[in-house]
């Protein structure tokens, strides 16, 4: 199966993704996070830096809760525009999509 190259927005989003989670993670190691979310380093690390711009939402949903956040504010927060306002506030919004 191939798969079709991301698009710039795709791209923004993990971005905006990893980001979120390296301000989560906060002093917290990265190995002891992974571990937490029975990810492997490797997979947090590529998220983290945008590598993986569309983990799959159990990875995530595993990041979040072990970062104590909600996939809501999650969600909100990667689909805002780069430069929108408020990009530091979690919003509620669906969480349907977020592996998409």
């Amino acid at each position: 199966m191939v798969r079709l190259p991301l698009t710039p927005a795709e791209l923004a989003r993990g971005q905006r993704l990893g980001a979120l989670l390296r301000r989560a993670r906060g002093e917290r190691s990265m190995l002891e996070t992974a571990l937490d979310a029975r990810v492997s380093p490797e997979t947090l690390r590529k998220i983290e830096s945008g590598r993986v711009a569309t983990p799959a939402f159990p990875t995530i949903a595993a990041i979040a809760d072990v970062l104590g956040l909600s996939l809501d504010a999650v969600w909100a927060e990667v689909n805002q525009p780069a430069t929108g306002a408020g990009a530091d506030g979690p919003g509620v919004s669906r969480v349907s999509d977020l592996a998409s």
